[in-house]
C-alpha cells in the first residue's frame, strides 16, 4: 500500500528535515496506515524560526492595508478550496464531511475579521493632553509567534491563530497536531498562492520535542496553544518562565441544563448534535445534561432512541452523523471511562461499545468505531462526571432546580461552555449572570462565538489573560507603544527635577 509522507514547509518551501525521524498517520475509518509524517528536531525548530525572523523586519513593516490585501487573496482562495480541505480532514480525523466544511466555515470568518486589519490596529490620539503635548498609542507586532494546535480541528483551530498574527505584522509557526498534519500543508500553499512571502508562514510537524524546543527557544516571542487542561497548565508555567506571552486554552466539562419549561424537541435536537457531533471530541461538547426536575423522566428516553438509531459510518457519506474516533488509543480512553462509570453505579442506558462495526460498510472492519454512549443518574462524584472523556458520551444528572443546577456547575474545575435550555427569561436572564463558565447559550448547545467576539472559557479551561480570536487576539499579537511629542517652543528653558504633570 502506498502512503505519503508529510513533511515540514519552512521559508516557502517543503522540506524533510534532519531528524530522519516520523510517525504513522491513520485513516480512522479503516484503521489503515495512510502517511508517514516527519517529526521536527531541534535544529528544524532552529531552523524555521531563523527564517521567520529574517522575514519579520520586512513584512512588519508592510503597511497593514498591503498584509490585508494578502489576507483577501488567501480567503479567496479557502473559498474555492474550501471542500478540499474538509476532505483532508476527513480523511486523517474521521469526522464527518458535512462537519468538517462547518469546520473550515467557522476558520475562514477569522480569515474575514483579519482582513481588517487596518481598522483593528489604530490606536489612540489624544491632543493637548498637557500644555504643548499631545499622546497617542500605537500596536506593533511581536516578532517569531507560533501556535500549537489539536488533532480535533486542524483547520479551524490553528485559523484562531495565523490570520490575526500574520495580518498584525507577525511571522508564524505552526505546529499541528501528528495524527492530522496534512490540511496545514494545504493551508500553507494556499498562502503561498495568495502572495504572503517566503518566511511569514511555516509548518513544523513533530511531537512533544517540537514543542519544547519552541517553548525555550528565546527567538519565539509568544506561544498559543489548544489542548488538555495538563499540557495547557504546562505550557503556560513553562512558556512563562522562558519570558513569552502564552495564550494557553485547556479541557473542558461542558453542561446544558434543561429546565421542564422548555421545548423538549428542541432540547432533544441540542443534545444529540452537541454530544455526538464530531465523536464527542470537541473542546466544546455538551458531555453533561443537567435535567431539572421531572424533565428527565421525559428526556432520557427520548435521547436513547435517538443515540441508538444515531448513523455512523464513513464520514464522506453525505448522510452520517458521526464517524469513527480518531484513534485507537483513543478508543481504548473512552472505553475505559464506560467500564469505570458503570463501576461506580451510573445507569448505561446505551453502550456505545456494542456498535456493530460491519455497518460502517468494506474496508473499515479495523477501523475504530464505536455508537454513542448515554448514562443516567450520573452523581458529581463520579469519574465520567469530573473528567473529561473527550469522546460520544452522555452523562445526565437530575437535579431538583435552577439554583442546585447553577451551583453544581460552578463547582466543576472547568468552565469552558454551558447551556441552558428553557422558555422563561427570568431563569435565562440569572443563569446568564451567575454561572461561572467563560462562554454562555440560551437555547444554544454549542455558544462558540462569532470570529469578532472571542473565545475562551474560565477557571482551568484557559491559562492567560486573553481568549482567542476577535479584539483580544489582536491584542495579544501586538504589543502597545504610547508616544507622547512636544515641541522647543514649549518648552520651558532649564532643568526641571520634579515629576511632570498636567499644565
Amino acid at each position: 500500500m502506498t502512503t505519503s509522507r508529510i513533511e515540514h514547509y519552512i521559508n516557502g518551501r517543503m522540506t524533510a528535515g534532519e531528524s530522519g525521524q516520523t510517525q504513522s498517520v491513520y485513516n480512522p475509518a479503516t484503521g489503515q496506515i495512510s502517511g508517514q509524517v516527519a517529526l521536527a528536531s531541534r535544529a528544524d525548530v532552529d531552523t524555521a524560526v531563523a527564517a521567520a525572523q529574517a522575514a519579520f523586519p520586512a513584512w512588519a513593516d508592510t503597511p497593514p492595508i498591503r498584509r490585508a490585501r494578502v489576507m483577501f487573496k488567501f480567503l479567496e482562495l479557502l473559498n474555492i478550496h474550501k471542500d478540499d480541505l474538509a476532505a483532508a480532514i476527513t480523511a486523517e480525523h474521521g469526522k464527518v464531511f458535512t462537519d468538517a466544511q462547518g469546520e473550515v466555515a467557522r476558520g475562514i470568518d477569522i480569515v474575514e475579521f483579519a482582513c481588517g486589519i487596518p481598522q483593528l490596529l489604530k490606536g489612540d490620539y489624544t491632543e493637548q493632553v498637557s500644555t504643548g503635548i499631545d499622546n497617542w498609542t500605537v500596536r506593533q507586532p511581536l516578532g517569531v509567534v507560533a501556535g500549537i494546535t489539536p488533532f480535533n480541528f486542524p483547520v479551524m483551530v490553528p485559523m484562531w491563530m495565523f490570520p490575526i498574527a500574520i495580518a498584525a505584522g507577525n511571522c508564524f509557526i505552526l505546529k499541528p497536531s501528528p495524527l492530522d498534519p496534512s490540511p496545514s500543508l494545504l493551508i500553507a500553499d494556499l498562502l503561498r498562492q495568495a502572495g504572503l512571502p517566503d518566511g511569514v508562514f511555516n509548518v513544523l510537524q513533530g511531537d512533544k520535542d517540537s514543542v519544547e524546543a519552541l517553548i525555550e527557544h528565546p527567538d519565539v516571542q509568544a506561544l498559543s496553544f489548544v489542548g488538555s487542561t495538563p499540557i495547557a497548565n504546562l505550557i503556560y508555567e513553562r512558556g512563562a518562565h522562558h519570558g513569552k506571552r502564552v495564550q494557553a486554552l485547556g479541557g473542558a466539562k461542558n453542561h446544558m441544563v434543561v429546565m421542564p419549561d422548555a421545548d423538549l424537541d428542541m432540547a432533544v435536537d441540542a443534545l444529540i448534535g452537541a454530544a455526538y457531533g464530531s465523536a464527542g471530541e470537541r473542546c466544546m461538547a455538551i458531555s453533561v445534561a443537567v435535567l431539572v426536575g421531572d424533565v428527565a423522566d421525559k428526556l432520557v428516553p427520548r435521547l436513547a432512541e435517538r443515540a441508538r438509531a444515531l448513523r455512523v459510518k464513513n464520514g464522506m457519506e453525505l448522510d452520517a452523523e458521526m464517524g469513527p474516533i480518531v484513534t485507537r488509543q483513543a478508543h481504548r480512553r473512552i472505553t475505559g471511562h464506560i467500564e469505570k462509570g458503570v463501576a461506580e453505579g451510573a445507569e448505561l442506558v446505551v453502550d456505545g461499545r456494542s456498535f456493530d462495526i460491519a455497518s460502517t460498510g468494506d474496508g473499515c472492519a479495523e477501523g475504530f468505531w464505536m455508537g454513542g454512549s448515554l448514562f443516567d443518574n450520573v452523581t458529581p462524584e463520579m469519574t465520567i462526571y469530573k473528567e473529561e472523556i473527550f469522546g460520544p458520551v452522555l452523562a445526565c444528572v437530575r437535579v431538583p432546580d435552577i439554583a442546585t443546577a447553577i451551583q453544581l456547575i460552578n463547582d466543576h474545575e472547568f468552565g469552558n461552555g454551558v447551556s441552558c435550555f428553557t422558555e422563561s427569561g427570568s431563569v435565562a436572564r440569572e443563569f446568564g449572570r451567575r454561572i461561572q463558565v467563560g462562554m454562555v447559550g440560551i437555547n444554544v448547545p454549542i455558544p462558540v462565538p462569532m470570529a469578532w467576539h472571542g473565545f475562551g472559557g474560565w477557571k482551568r479551561s484557559l491559562f492567560g489573560d486573553t481568549h482567542a480570536y476577535g479584539e483580544e487576539g489582536v491584542r495579544f499579537y501586538t504589543k502597545q507603544k504610547s508616544i507622547m511629542q512636544r515641541w522647543s517652543d514649549s518648552i520651558n528653558a532649564g532643568a526641571e527635577f520634579s515629576m511632570p504633570t498636567h499644565k
